[in-house]
């Protein structure tokens, strides 16, 4: 998967395209991720208990992870990920269009 937890990614088609949120989730074997401030949905809970009062929860849903690009917050643009390796020898992910290397 192109996006992990904690990435800040911009969402590329659909109803919130442009938005830019952090990767709160990433589900590999379904292909989706749940990101901060997208796809949000109101979900209508029931009293689970006697004396408690049911409740309407605004909450983010799952999107496709081929929906969003990583985003680079100091260049303010999207962008592929490839792998590159440091004068060290340790793989890195880096960003194709920056060369801003994702820790």
């Amino acid at each position: 998967m192109h996006v992990k937890k904690g990435d800040t990614v911009q969402v590329i088609s659909g109803d919130d395209k442009g938005k830019v949120g952090k990767v709160l989730s990433v589900d590999p074997k379904t292909g989706r991720v749940v990101v901060e401030g997208v796809n949000l949905k109101t979900k209508h809970l029931k009293p689970q208990r006697d004396g408690e009062n049911g409740q309407v929860v605004t909450k983010e849903f799952p999107i496709a992870s081929a929906k969003v690009m990583v985003y680079s917050t100091k260049e303010k643009v999207a962008s592929r990920v490839c792998y590159s390796f440091t004068a060290e020898g340790k793989k890195v992910r880096m960003l194709k269009k920056t060369g801003e290397i994702l820790g």
